[in-house]
């Protein structure tokens, strides 16, 4: 079955993945998902992803993170939707969680993380953001 929105399908992924206190997520790849591990490595959310051939395409595998028994994501929020989709300029990036937590932005230079994109001056769609 195909899913409509495959940022949201894997944020969802993620959250019960911590609720469920799992060690692993597994979920289809796309270069969006790809890039969106990827900040979340380096941003420290996650321990690690991966990607591997499965019996219907690639699989994104992403290792979650857990500090004393609890999830490092605290929370996520998909911010443009298929639906209603949300651009801001590089000024109206927003803090999330007065600079706690991060958003990231699909921008002309890539899937960035939203202090990436404000210094390098650059707006585009507000994916989503993770705290």
């Amino acid at each position: 079955m195909a899913v409509t929105d495959p940022i949201a399908d894997m944020l969802a992924r993620l959250r019960n993945g911590h609720a469920a206190l799992h060690k692993k997520v597994v979920m289809p790849a796309s270069r969006v998902k790809t890039a969106i591990a990827s900040i979340l490595k380096d941003e420290g959310y996650i321990e690690d992803y991966a990607s591997a051939a499965g019996e219907q395409g690639e699989n994104l595998s992403v290792t979650l993170k857990y500090a004393k028994g609890r999830g490092i994501i605290a929370g996520l929020k998909r911010i443009s939707k298929p639906g209603r989709r949300v651009y801001v300029g590089a000024e109206d990036i927003p803090r999330v969680q007065n600079g706690l937590g991060i958003c990231i932005v699909s921008t002309s230079g890539g899937i960035l993380s939203g202090e990436k994109a404000r210094s390098s001056n650059m707006g585009g769609e507000l994916l989503c953001e993770i705290w």
